[in-house]
This record gives structure tokens, C-alpha cells and sequence, in this order.
């Protein structure tokens, strides 16, 4: 428990043994719940998750969306706290960003890489993906948004039941923060974290991934 709230962290994982032992490892003791959606890894992910104490959900059709989405269902906590299994978001800062949040007006934060404190811990392809598509959401909704693709956020449950959330893949980070700051009962705020080079095999496609998202959000901004 935090200040009376329950928490639970949601992480989704595809090959990730390298990085969900580091993740679990620093995992908070006000953590009530750890969740890891296993999307059909082939190494170790799974077992070891579950030897370290965590929860672990199968969900067998790949999709960053779709793990996220099968593993929200499952959560009992008040605050749901999300992290890639890859060891890059600060595990030590749970603390931090979920006071941002009760001491907030709004039901949902999103920790923003941005400004970067360490250079080498994004490429430089990534970098400019990003900046392209957290540009185009902040001009699509009227809303200044730093890190568009962030995957450590910080949010109330009951949010949840306000959103339509439909993306299956890496869109889903973007899909997930414009149901929160285009919903006024929900609000989103970004605070800054210290992001670190992943552990791991990289799965991020840029170019692909980079146009597929950047199409998303013109389909979802108007209704195609």
C-alpha cells in the first residue's frame, strides 16, 4: 500500500529475461501487485518472473496493445504503474512519480524521457521518431505532449472505464494518453524520469513502427 492506495505494476514482456530480473529485483515493497504479461516469449521470461514472485498472464497473440490490454484487465489495484520489461524506465522513481500523482489534479501521468539526461540511452532514429510524432499529437490536439511514446505511466484504475482503447500494437502508448488528455474527468500530466539503454534484444521497428503510429494518430484524431 501507498498513502492507502494499492498499487499495482503492469509489465508486458517478449523475451525480456535479461531485464525483468533487474526490474523485480528493485521492486518497491509498497507494491501490492506485480502483473508481467508473457506475449509468447521463447526464453526464460516467464519462469523467472514467477520465481521472483510476480504474477505472470499468457497472452499468446503478440502485440504491445494487446499484452497491455489482457494485463489491465487483470489488475485489483487503486494506481496502476506500467514499465517495459527491458530494465530502461527507473524502477526507484515509483515513489516519486505516484506523489506526482496524488498531489495532482488530474488521473493520469506519463513520465516523459524528455529532456534526456544520458544521450547515449536513445538512438538518435528513435530520437527523431519521436520528436516527429510527440510534434504532430501536440499540434492534432491542441495540447503540448513531450514524449508521445513513453511506456511508464502512472494512473488511477477507475480512468480505465473511461477510455476506448483499441490499438493492438506500439500505438497503444500514444492511444492511451490521448483518451486521458482529451478526457476532462481524466486529465494527463507529464513528469520527467532518467531513462537508461535497454537490457536485452531490441523489438522496436523504427521506420515501421514510427509510419504505423504516425497514421494511428491521424485515424484516431478523426474517427477513420
Amino acid at each position: 500500500m501507498y498513502r492507502d492506495c494499492k498499487i499495482t505494476v503492469v509489465i508486458p514482456c517478449l523475451n525480456e529475461q535479461e531485464g525483468i530480473q533487474h526490474i523485480l529485483a528493485r521492486m518497491p515493497e509498497f507494491v501490492d501487485e506485480v502483473i508481467v504479461v508473457d506475449n509468447d516469449s521463447t526464453d526464460e521470461t516467464p519462469k523467472i518472473a514467477e520465481q521472483m514472485g510476480a504474477r505472470v498472464i499468457q497472452e499468446r497473440v503478440r502485440g504491445y496493445g494487446r499484452a497491455y490490454k489482457t494485463g489491465l484487465l487483470h489488475t485489483q489495484g487503486d494506481i496502476i504503474v506500467t514499465l517495459d520489461g527491458d530494465h530502461s524506465y527507473p524502477v526507484d522513481a515509483l515513489s516519486y512519480l505516484l506523489e506526482a500523482l496524488l498531489n495532482s489534479k488530474v488521473g493520469f501521468v506519463s513520465a516523459s524521457r524528455f529532456p534526456i539526461q544520458n544521450p547515449e540511452s536513445m538512438a538518435f532514429k528513435n530520437l527523431v521518431g519521436n520528436k516527429i510524432l510527440s510534434w504532430v499529437m501536440s499540434l492534432l490536439y491542441f495540447c503540448w505532449i513531450r514524449d508521445s511514446q513513453s511506456g511508464m505511466w502512472i494512473f488511477y484504475k477507475d480512468a480505465l472505464k473511461k477510455m476506448d482503447l483499441r490499438s493492438d500494437g506500439m500505438a497503444f502508448s500514444e492511444e492511451i494518453k490521448i483518451e486521458a488528455l482529451r478526457n476532462p474527468e481524466i486529465g494527463l500530466k507529464e513528469i520527467p524520469i532518467n531513462f537508461s539503454n535497454r537490457a536485452g534484444e531490441k523489438k522496436l521497428k523504427p521506420w515501421t513502427d514510427g509510419w504505423n503510429n504516425l497514421i494511428f494518430l491521424f485515424r484516431k484524431r478523426f474517427g477513420g
